[in-house]
């Protein structure tokens, strides 16, 4: 099964909320994810970064199965991008896709959110002023 990129843009569109010239953007993900296609997400991370988006939210709400091969340079781009200063959080994994990034290593590596308002929500957060 193809990830449908045009789900994604759309997505993408609706989830735009900006604060302080800042947006976070979700990304829907459907569909069964093969290594490559994985990667061709990685790859989605870093043009989006480079359009000066520097908060994302990819919701695998969809995404019954993924290659754990894929995995590792997901990871590898979500390090770069942090190192930029950007940041990615997950959303929407069963527990079955949970078990996968863990087996791959990568369960350290993200923050975990049940649906995606609540991993947009934890930006907002994050970004907040203490008192």
């Amino acid at each position: 099964m193809q990830m449908n990129w045009a789900v994604a843009e759309q997505a993408a569109a609706r989830g735009v909320g900006e604060r302080a010239g800042e947006r976070v953007e979700t990304v829907l993900l459907e569909g069964e994810l093969s290594e490559r296609e994985l990667s061709q997400v990685a790859d989605e991370l870093l043009r989006r970064s480079g359009h000066g988006v520097r908060y994302l939210v990819l919701d695998f709400a969809e995404v019954p199965h993924l290659n754990y091969r894929g995995v590792k340079p997901l990871v590898q781009r979500v390090e770069a991008l942090r190192r930029a200063g950007s940041d990615v959080k997950l959303s929407g994994l069963s527990p079955y896709l949970k078990a996968i990034f863990r087996a791959a290593g990568a369960h350290d590596v993200f923050e975990f959110y049940p649906h995606l308002n609540d991993a947009r929500a934890a930006f907002a957060l994050a970004r907040a002023p203490f008192i």
